[in-house]
């Protein structure tokens, strides 16, 4: 996600289209607006489609990995989001007591070098004499993110580091949001840790609580010192720390690639608190955590360079990096002194990409992971183009990538869409945000693009403002027009990706966005379902077709793509009853539109469609402002009916939809996919 000033604007005809159909009246609107879209299934016209067409653009934004995908439950884990310096602020941990039983502070005493910070308790009160301590103890507790999700039945990891100089009584609990109700508990009784020790249990929660809590607490007077603290359900994707409902939704977008982390939170306001790979590997107890200072919130980064290229080997997408190239938002370092920079860089393609013997991927095979990732693209920057030191600085990157690894595709953040790149690079950037006039008129970007340069990657799209609300209909049919104007470009167009995916519902820095969720529950908005649309069209092929209507407001509301492509889902020897001739159509206008279909050049002619097997996938709703929300998650979304489908077909499109039409194709259809 990139902070960029929105661009505006579009056709004043469209304009005045698309925004009327808010004010006018029953007797203003024509209900016989028809149109005839024809599409040429010869091989001629035929065109394949990237593997990577659409994928996702995951960034460290409003909580999305943090509190988000990432599953751990304890915020905060290490104590260091106050700073470096003590005394520090442990938010979000409380105390459970008042000053006159126990004492919460920090010091730099941490067994971690490269995390210092740890909690010191002093525990005043006692189980005997003059002070006694509650029945329950005293101690510290986090609420998680917004509260932890605990579930009955489940087991939850829990590590923790703790000393003391003398013996120790230690409840480790998980309770309800008041900390009344224990869910589940055990205790740690120590008699000797006067050095740091690791300690693991596991709990199994007797009910459950979408609002709970982790707690520390004792009855015992001295003092205690606590680092490191983790909660992680047992039950995440593949045990690979990704949680299950959010890992879900992604996976059912059939992604091509994923790129990460971002976005602004590869830059950082200032470089100190970029995103630096290597503070983000190794053991999760030896990772500092970073600031995240463009988004404003503290990540332990648990989701690091690791478990991205994890998260896209688990996805079966290809991971795309974009990493720093020492500029942020507010600083930048000169190209004569970038070298330092760019071998960090080769370093982190040798983790990803290198054998398990060399110096980097030995310690990814030491994470787990000893075959090498499929790594083939990178990013240099984010959105730096225009800033004084890009040019020099991607030019010592691109060298040393290439001389190292030719076969690796390299992004420039600068658009080549309008004019000719001044460096070399095998894709360029594009980002695209607007209001939905503008996004839909956008749709037409592509077509007057030269063809012979590098091809485009679009990262980060999306229709933002006013007129998005909170993910409307309105922004997915602006987008899913923009979609396939990219798809009918799809021989200069190679990769685009919605922006941005996740948005923890108590944390909103940026909207709208695709995927909604809180502690325990998720739902997509019209813009996710929109691209659920084009999760066939990665490797498929893309057919020639035109829209023509006697009606301009009928023609300039409406457009068209069609594709060849095969349902990975019902593999057989009988492949041809496989394929599938999509036609995918966007109205964004106020009228019902009858569209004629006709379709061309398939061979041999007859019975080439099974009419049988058709059907028809409509995104629509009353209002072209619904929304989904945690109580109607699909009050906008997908409906799928059978379709009588053929060579010729009238099909009527409703105001403000976005339709698919999947026809099977019969054994006698000659084409290929």
């Amino acid at each position: 996600m990139g902070s960029v000033h929105h661009v505006r604007g579009a056709a004043l005809f469209l304009y005045f289209l698309l925004w009327t159909s808010f004010n006018s009246s029953a007797a203003e609107i024509d209900l016989n607006q028809s149109a005839w879209l024809s599409v040429d299934a010869s091989q001629a016209s035929a065109r394949k489609i990237s593997e990577t067409m659409f994928g996702i653009s995951f960034e460290e934004i409003n909580h999305a990995g943090a509190g988000g995908l990432w599953a751990e439950l304890v915020s905060n884990r290490g104590f260091e989001a106050g700073g470096e310096n003590v005394p520090s602020n442990i938010h979000p941990w409380h105390i459970l007591g008042d000053e006159s039983l126990l004492i919460v502070s920090t010091e730099r005493s941490s067994c971690f070098d490269r995390n210092k910070v740890a909690l010191r308790m002093e525990v005043l009160c006692d189980n005997e004499g003059a002070n006694i301590c509650p029945v329950k103890g005293v101690g510290i507790y986090n609420p998680g993110y917004w509260g932890m999700n605990i579930e009955q039945g489940k087991t939850y990891k829990v590590v923790l580091y703790v000393r003391s100089l003398e013996s120790i009584n230690v409840s480790i609990s998980l309770t309800g949001s008041s900390g009344l109700e224990t869910l589940a508990n055990t205790n740690i009784v120590a008699a000797n840790i006067s050095s740091w020790s690791k300690v693991e249990v596991r709990l199994t929660p007797r009910t459950s609580d979408h609002n709970a809590r982790l707690q520390l607490t004792t009855a015992k007077k001295g003092v205690i010192w606590f680092d490191q603290v983790s909660a992680m359900p047992l039950d995440t994707f593949k045990g690979h720390g990704f949680r299950n409902d959010l890992f879900q939704m992604l996976a059912d977008l059939r992604p091509g690639f994923i790129r990460f982390p971002g976005g602004s939170f590869v830059e950082g306001e200032w470089l100190r608190n970029a995103f630096h790979w290597k503070a983000t590997v190794g053991p999760w107890e030896e990772r500092p955590g970073h600031f995240n200072e463009v988004w404003q919130y503290w990540t332990d980064d648990g989701l690091g360079l690791f478990e991205f290229l994890q998260l896209a080997e688990d996805l079966g997408a290809l991971p795309v990096w974009v990493f720093n190239c020492g500029i942020s938002h507010s600083d930048q370092v000169d190209s004569s002194t970038i070298l330092p920079f760019v071998q960090e860089i080769i370093d982190g393609i040798e983790f990803a990409r290198g054998d398990p013997n060399s110096t980097w991927g030995y310690i990814r095979a030491a994470m787990g992971h000893p075959e090498p990732y499929d790594l083939r693209y990178v990013a240099i920057g984010n959105q730096d183009c225009w800033k004084k030191n890009y040019h020099g600085n991607y030019m010592k990157f691109y060298l040393a990538i290439k001389s190292a690894y030719p076969d690796i595709k390299i992004i420039s953040n600068c658009d080549g869409s309008s004019q000719a790149l001044d460096h070399p690079a095998d894709l360029y950037d594009v980002h695209v945000y607007g209001d939905a006039n503008y996004v839909f008129s956008l749709a037409h970007k592509f077509d007057r693009t030269m063809r012979g340069g590098p091809k485009a990657f679009v990262s980060e799209y999306a229709v933002n403002g006013k007129d998005a609300g909170r993910g409307n209909l309105l922004a997915a049919l602006a987008l899913a027009g923009f979609l396939i104007g990219l798809e009918r470009n799809s021989d200069v167009v190679e990769m685009a990706s919605n922006a941005p995916l996740f948005v923890n519902e108590n944390d909103r820095r940026w909207n709208p966005d695709a995927i909604v969720f809180d502690s325990y529950q998720v739902y997509g908005t019209p813009n996710y379902w929109m691209q659920q649309f084009f999760r066939e069209s990665n490797g498929a092929t893309v057919l020639n077709s035109r829209v023509q209507s006697k009606q301009a407001s009928t023609l300039a509301s409406i457009i068209a793509s069609a594709i060849l492509w095969r349902n990975p889902d019902n593999e057989s020897s009988s492949s041809s009853t496989l394929s599938y001739l999509r036609i995918k159509v966007v109205n964004l206008g106020i009228n019902m539109v009858k569209l004629k279909i006709v379709i061309d050049n398939l061979k041999p002619r007859r019975s080439v469609i099974n009419v049988e097997g058709c059907r028809e996938t409509v995104l629509t709703s009353a209002n072209l402002m619904d929304e989904n929300s945690f109580q109607h998650p699909t009050k906008v979304a997908p409906i799928l009916s059978p379709l009588k489908g053929g060579n010729y077909m009238n099909v009527a499109l409703s105001p403000h939809s976005f339709t698919s039409l999947d026809l099977l194709l019969t054994t006698q259809s000659h084409l290929t996919i």
